[in-house]
Order: C-alpha cells, then sequence, then structure tokens
C-alpha cells in the first residue's frame, strides 16, 4: 500500500501539477519494479515493465479521476504493463527459436524453480484470459497483487460475492492447468 502522500501527489498530477507528477514517479518506481517482479521472473524484464508504467502513469495520469486509490489504479497498470511484456517476450521468443529448444515451457537448466513457477502461471493466466476472460481480474488483482476483496469490487465494478465467485472458479482452473504441465 502507498503512503498518504503519494496520492495526495497523484490527485495533484492528475490535475496538471508537473512537479507533483515527477516526486509521484520517482516515489513509486521501488513499489512499482517490486511488483512487476511479482510477475517476470527475469529482472531485466521486470525492470522494463516497470519503465512501461512509469511512462504510462506519466502519460495518462489525468485519466486517473480519484473516484478509487490510486494505488488501486496503479495496481491496474502494473499487471496489465507486466503481463503484456511476458506476452511480447513470448511472441518474440517464438518468432526466434533457437535450434532445439522448447519455446513453450521454461529451460531447467536456466530457470529456476521460482522463476519456472511464474512463467507457468504467466502461461496459465494467458489460457485463462483465451478461454474465461471475465475470470482474470479478480484473480490478478488477489493473488498477484494482493488487493482486498472489497478494492477488487470497486475496481472492477462487481458485486463482492461475484468476485470471490469468480476468483474460486479461475483458482480452479489455473491450479487444474499447473498440476497438468504443459
Amino acid at each position: 500500500m502507498l503512503p498518504y502522500d503519494t496520492e495526495a501527489l497523484a490527485q495533484r498530477a492528475a490535475k496538471g501539477d508537473r512537479q507533483a507528477l515527477e516526486t509521484l514517479l520517482q516515489r513509486i518506481r521501488p513499489e512499482v519494479l517490486r511488483r512487476c517482479g511479482r510477475f517476470l521472473p527475469n529482472r531485466e524484464d521486470a525492470e522494463e515493465a516497470a519503465q512501461d508504467v512509469l511512462l504510462h502513469v506519466a502519460r495518462k495520469i489525468d485519466t486517473f479521476e480519484g473516484r478509487s486509490l490510486f494505488s488501486t489504479w496503479l495496481h491496474t497498470v502494473v499487471a496489465n504493463a507486466a503481463r503484456q511484456k511476458y506476452r511480447e517476450l513470448k511472441r518474440r521468443t517464438a518468432e526466434q527459436p533457437l535450434p532445439a529448444v522448447d519455446v513453450h515451457s521454461p529451460d531447467p537448466r536456466t530457470t529456476s524453480v521460482i522463476a519456472g513457477s511464474r512463467l507457468d502461471l504467466l502461461d496459465a493466466l494467458e489460457r485463462l484470459e483465451r478461454e474465461h476472460p471475465a475470470l482474470v481480474a479478480p484473480l490478478v488483482y488477489r493473488d498477484l497483487c494482493q488487493m482486498e476483496y472489497a478494492e477488487i469490487a470497486e475496481r472492477t465494478g462487481l458485486p463482492l460475492g461475484t468476485v470471490k465467485s469468480r476468483l474460486h472458479t479461475g483458482r480452479q482452473y489455473v491450479r487444474q492447468w499447473l498440476r497438468a504441465g504443459p
């Protein structure tokens, strides 16, 4: 959770205060990098995604209306940027495969167990997005961004019971796919 003064900075930046925006970007950078690192196992990839997030914040802060917390808005931007970076990396790898390398599963000689698990999770989220798109946001917000249920309901505009139901169902699919493997 970002400090209260960060919320006030975001409000001022959204109203066009350039100094507030500069201060806001400096203040949120470490947290954005940490959050991107939850999605992307490679530090350089997480740093690229974090830069994308900061650029998005700088360009789109005027769309932040203050109806929810800035930290909630930022969670969405981080989740979208990190997942987009993963899709981009996966697409690039598929376009330029190395000889005799399976691009659909991580190489166990060069990928840690934790990193491999995150890649499997990102693959499962990608599949969930294709097959059951309504289940993705609650799962990402709760399990990866660690948002509270009420915050997720507010962010998605869904009733609390629907958020919990979609989260439960999304977890079932992801769990099943992770157990089955690639």
